[in-house]
């Protein structure tokens, strides 16, 4: 399974450390580019051969933030990379649902 990670430049390189690929961006225009750029829906940018697609696509919270809509669009139409939000370096955004609770909530289990 391939991975790409869209963060901040700390996460990007200790990702790198494992293998695995990522692009920082500091502002929507550069988190939007990256994005487009991985899902192939870049106007400038043919779409990515179907190897080249990584399979899950790695964004901090941070990020998630700004490009929400395209995201919520992305995941709509069911296609790879699957997207997973992971803290940034600051931490877990405060009104943030993390992943287990979401998977609790989605159950039914509340403790």
């Amino acid at each position: 399974m391939e991975y790409y990670i869209i963060g901040e430049r700390e996460l990007v390189l200790a990702f790198a450390l494992v293998g695995v690929k990522g692009t920082y961006a500091t502002n929507r225009n550069q988190a939007l580019d990256a994005f487009n750029k991985v899902t192939g829906k870049s106007s400038l940018v043919s779409a990515p051969v179907s190897s080249d697609i990584p399979k899950v696509l790695i964004l901090t919270e941070d990020i998630s933030v700004m490009i929400e809509e395209e995201i919520n669009e992305w995941q709509m139409q069911g296609k790879f990379p699957l997207i997973v939000e992971i803290p940034g370096l600051q931490g877990k955004i405060s009104g943030k649902k993390s992943l287990t609770d979401s998977i609790r909530e989605a159950v039914g289990i509340h403790v």
